[in-house]
Order: structure tokens, then sequence, then C-alpha cells
């Protein structure tokens, strides 16, 4: 605070002795001038006494008689040089006086002090706020999550419990000379659980839990992220043992080879602490460093090496039986109807992640309070399943043209028939053509049964699935009156086609194509495929026709009324 008070009475003296300075290089002409009224001085240049003046934009006009000098005030005339070079007067530049240059002095001094004043105050604020991390300890007590409430990662659990015995008892790893593992890295899709399964570490082992995330150490002034890391590490090591989580850590971690062109030297500085407090630990410290990211090829090699982060973990997509166990945990607490069978609801979810099947459970249950039931029943969790996997159903269709619903129903169709024919062990649980408030038109949900392979087949029935809507509403309706509600099938079908030439090698060549080369491969298969699609809805036209018509009557059908319209009429070929 002295400081602060004693820079505002610097500032105060300076501007002071600027004016002073001013007044007196403006106002004080110098030597032995004599004053000379401003009028009086016009009259002597007419009468040509006036034989030299300096005029310039000062407070003062200096001008001399012979030998003699005089002084009047300026009024800044412009056409004032004119007048007395007519007159015969020689004007000439004022030069830079005393006075003048202590007042240039003086203004650049205040200067200086006002941006030493800012900067100070600047560098005080970002030594509170920006400069510090505020992170603190979770107590093992207030973690509330052990194993018990981690499910469907079964796997990932087995390859941390000699972490979690580790942590509790260093010392009899140390007498076989078995190394902590200094570092885990989770990665797998967003909402698989990674901060639960790190959280749930620290609970087993009772150790505190130290949770930050890489934007944290992201910062405009270089220096900073380096600081904060080495402040949570110092925490951690203040704690004994304990487990220091990072989110994100891509957001520091990344290759630095890939931003060669381009370093940022704040993450450079950031990422080599974060190498250097690393391999500083000790193995009976007894703490362990946790990463977690969606982008495990991106980060850079030297995070991944042994001694840094010796475990990389997957946290992948639930299977069936883990979809259930996460859906029995998130039941817990829910009153659900004696007839809700887990297993059921588990197959129709497909592909969804640990995040995805809480938030279903949490829809249900406000979808039963809203309505007053006493318990959660198939039509709370339904309309929660639809209401995540396509939105909410609009409740206002009066707007809708008939044309727009006849588009629709045989769009949704052409989707349905192609799964039922070509994907037969999908189950296709609802086609609707109510638009919902997530902007699709209508909706045919096709769950796939779980896979840990494609077959060729398999991605170019899914290509031509989704192609399907596109070709029924060319087909029924011409190429001229196709609309644009296949956009985000289309965008679908080129992610999996651009994969399928170019990642998985079952295009023309398994060699590796210039850009130019897979677009052109793509685009021969796309339009290949498109015609199979097609053709597949033209010889199956009577179906076609029979679900777009029962969902223009009934509007959703489901997935029993759907067997119904297609084993009545379809012949397999051969």
């Amino acid at each position: 605070m002295r400081k602060i008070r004693r820079i505002h009475i610097l500032a105060a003296v300076a501007v002071l002795v600027a004016a002073v300075l001013f007044v007196l290089g403006d106002f004080g002409a110098g030597d032995d001038a004599v004053f000379v009224p401003y009028g009086a001085f016009l009259e002597m240049a007419a009468e040509g006494y006036v034989d030299a003046a300096e005029v310039g934009e000062g407070a003062v006009i200096r001008f001399w008689i012979g030998e003699s000098a005089f002084y009047t005030s300026n009024p800044r005339n412009p056409g004032l040089v004119e007048v007395l070079l007519l007159k015969g007067v020689a004007v000439v530049e004022p030069g830079m006086s005393a006075g003048d240059i202590l007042q240039n002095l003086a203004g650049f001094a205040v200067i200086g002090i006002v941006i030493f004043a800012a900067i100070r105050l600047m560098n005080k604020n970002v030594g509170k706020s920006a400069m510090a991390l505020e992170v603190d300890a979770a107590e093992p007590d207030s973690l509330q999550t052990g194993f018990d409430a981690v499910a469907g990662n079964d796997e990932a659990k087995e390859s941390v419990l000699d972490v979690v015995d580790f942590i509790r008892e260093p010392d009899k790893y140390a007498k076989y000379g078995a190394r902590m593992p200094r570092g885990l890295i989770f990665y797998g899709p967003p909402g698989t659980g990674k901060t639960l399964m790190a959280r749930a570490i620290a609970a087993e082992a009772g150790v505190p839990f130290f949770a930050t995330s890489g934007s944290d150490f992201v910062q405009m002034y270089v220096g900073v992220g380096a600081k904060r890391i080495r402040e949570l590490f110092g925490k951690a090591r203040q704690a004994g043992r304990a487990v220091v989580f990072i989110d994100e850590i891509d957001a520091i971690g990344k290759s630095r080879a890939s931003r060669a062109a381009g370093g940022n030297d704040e993450r450079e500085q950031t990422l080599n602490a974060l190498l250097t407090e690393m391999s500083g630990f000790q193995t009976a410290e007894g703490i362990v460093v946790i990463a977690a990211t969606n982008r495990l090829d991106t980060l850079d090699d030297a995070l991944l090496r042994p001694g840094r982060f010796d475990r990389q973990i997957e946290i992948a997509l639930p299977d069936l039986a883990g979809r259930q166990n996460i859906l029995a945990v998130h039941s817990r607490n829910k009153p659900l109807a004696a007839d809700i069978n887990l297993t059921d609801i588990a197959k129709q979810c497909a592909y969804f992640s640990g995040a995805m099947l809480e938030n279903l459970m949490n829809e249900a249950a406000i979808n039963a309070a809203k309505s007053g039931a006493s318990e959660i029943g198939r039509d709370e969790i339904e309309n929660a399943y639809y209401t995540i996997v396509a939105g909410s159903a609009k409740k206002d269709r009066s707007h809708i043209k008939e044309r727009d619903r006849q588009i629709t129903a045989f769009h949704e169709a052409g989707h349905a028939l192609a799964a039922k024919i070509l994907q037969p062990e999908n189950t296709i649980s609802k086609i609707t053509i109510i638009p919902s408030t997530k902007g699709a038109a209508g909706f045919c949900v096709n769950i796939p049964p779980d896979k840990m392979y494609f077959t060729k087949a398999e991605l170019e029935a899914q290509i031509i699935g989704l192609l399907a809507g596109r070709a029924a509403e060319e087909l029924i309706f011409g190429a001229e009156n196709i609309t644009t509600g296949a956009s985000n099938d289309i965008s679908r079908a080129n992610s999996i086609l651009k994969d399928y030439v170019a990642s998985y090698g079952m295009g023309e060549s398994l060699a590796e194509l210039s850009p130019p080369d897979r677009r052109r491969e793509a685009a021969t298969h796309m339009a290949k495929l498109f015609t199979k699609s097609r053709e597949l809805l033209a010889e199956n036209r009577n179906i076609l026709d029979n679900i777009a018509n029962a969902l223009l009557e009934r509007e959703t059908i489901n997935e029993s009324e759907l067997d119904a319209i297609f084993n009545e009429q379809y012949e397999p070929r051969g």
C-alpha cells in the first residue's frame, strides 16, 4: 500500500513540475525582452520598424527592432506570417529553448511514471490471482465413491487394483524392488467414467484427491502454467500419499512435434515442468498421477514413456453386461416398476456411455415426478430414451403440410426397409414421422448389437441404410423433388466411407492414397452404394409403400408392427 501511495505522490509531483515548466517555457521569453501589446506590435510592423520575428505555435512571438528584443502574445493567426513577410519582416522558425527541452522531458517523465505504476499494479494482481492455483485436496471420507460405484469397467478396475494396494502399502512392494507406476492415463470416449475411476482409486486407497484440468495450466503469461504445476505437486507432497488427477491433459500435453511450426512457449514450459515433477518422484512417496484424455494419439511421446505415465488404460464404452450394471447402480435409489427389465433397457442402449445411461435414468425419474406416478414405469423410460436419442416430440403439428408428411413417411420407411433386409440382427425399435425438438422431421431408431469388429459387408450395409432415405425420396417423388432431409444421413455415410477407404483399407488398394485419390475412390463407392440402395427399395416397393402408409395413418409404429408388415410380404432372393 505504501508503494502505491509513493507512486501516486511521484506522479502528482511530476505533473506539477510539468505545469510549472509549461508556464515558464511558454510565457517567459527569456533574455531582457520587453513585452509589447499585440496591437502595438502590428502597428510597428506596418510602419517598418520590425526587422525580424520568431513566429511559432507557442504562446509568445519574439521580435527584434535593431538589437533590441521584444515579445508579444501569439494569437496563432495562420495569416500572420504572410502579413509580416509583405511588410518586409524576416520571419524565422523558433528554435527549441531550454524551457522547451525541460517541458518535453517532464512530459516523458509523467508518461513513464504512469506506465510504471500500471505495470506494478498489474503484476501485483497477476501474482495474487493468475499465478495462484486454486485447488484443494478432497479427503477420502468426502469422496463417497469406491469401486462398487464404478460399473461397466471391470477390465479397467482390474488394471488399477495393484496401484491401490501400492499406495496403501508401498513397503510391501519395495522389498521386491518393485517401483510404483508414477502415472496412469485413462483414455476413451467422453462420459465413460474416467474421472469417476480416478476418484474411486483415491477413495479405495484412502488418500487425498487433487483434481485439476489441463486448462487450469494454460495461461497467457509465460511461466504461470509451470509455476502452477510445481504448486500442485508441492501440495501433493505435503499431503504425503495422494492421487493427483489432471483431466483433459491434451490441453498441455499435445505432441510438440505437431506444433513445431507455431510453438507455444507457455505450453512447452508447462509440459516440461510436468515431466520434471513426475521424474522427481521417489518410489516410496505414495503419490500417483492420473491423467484423462479423449485423444491419446495427440499426446507427446515424452509423456507416454515408462517412468512417466507407465500405464495407458482404456475406459471404453460399456458392453451389454456393463450397461446393465451401470443401470443397476443408477437405479438404486429410484422406485422402478416391478416389470422393468434392466437387461432389455441395456440392449436398447447400445453405444451409450455411462454418463448417458445415468442421464437416461434421471430423465425417466423426472418424467415420473412430472406426471405424479407412484413409480418409474416403461413409458417414462421409453420417453426418456427417445428424448435423448432424437429430442422431444413437438406438440403442435398443425403447420405441417400433407406433402411434407408423405416425404417424411417414405424417407423413414426407406431406412427401416433397408435395415430389415441388410441388417437383420439390428433392432428397429421405433419409426415415427412426428418432428422432434432437435430438428428431425422424423426418425427411425436402428439399434445394432454389440460388436468388436465390423465386416466390409456390414459397413456397406450401414451406408446403404443411411442412403435409403434419399433413395426412397428419389424413387417415389422423382430426382427433381429430393429434399434437404437427408443431409445428416449423407454426412454420416461419408464419414463411414472415409474410414472404409482410408483407415480400414477396404477400397481398391491397401496402400495409403493421396487426398485426391481418396476422394475419387470414395465418390465412386458412394455412387455404387446409392444405386444399390435405390434398387433394393425398387425391388421391394410394395413393402416400402405399406410401411409409409402405416406411418401416415398412425404417425408412429413400433418393432412388432414393423415386423408384421415386413414378414407378410418379404421374400428373400435366392
